[in-house]
């Protein structure tokens, strides 16, 4: 493979990444302030359901930047995104719930791929 291939997956990873904190670091902020008004798609109860989209928000995230355990990293991303895709937004239009989908796709993408050379993971 070759740079422009890892410069593709290294560009993958922290723009899809980059942008899921925008989402993820206010939920982890709202749980450590202890604040858990957030809703149960999956029957869990609110303060499982946000714990396990924090994680998959912000943690995860996170992960797969500096590109540590990234295909692993990915799926509970990816569990997240379906969840609010055909679960939360289920009966939505498309155009609501597209940008889930265009997370889903993307760290879908990311755990096909895998990290590349430019992460903690490289080989």
């Amino acid at each position: 493979m070759n740079s422009t291939y890892h410069f593709g997956l290294l560009f993958l990873r922290l723009t899809f990444s980059g942008m899921m904190l925008t989402h993820g670091i206010p939920k982890l902020l709202n749980l450590i302030q202890g604040d858990i008004q957030f809703g149960d798609p999956i029957g869990l109860g609110p303060t499982v359901s946000l714990i396990l989209t924090v994680i998959g928000e912000a943690i995860c995230p996170l992960l797969i930047i500096l590109g540590l355990k990234t295909r692993i990293a990915a799926i509970p991303t990816i569990i997240t995104m379906a969840v609010a895709a055909f679960i939360v937004h289920g009966s939505d239009p498309l155009g609501t719930k597209e940008m889930a989908l265009l997370y889903l796709f993307g760290f879908t993408a990311i755990a096909l791929l895998g990290s590349g050379r430019f992460s903690l993971d490289r080989k």
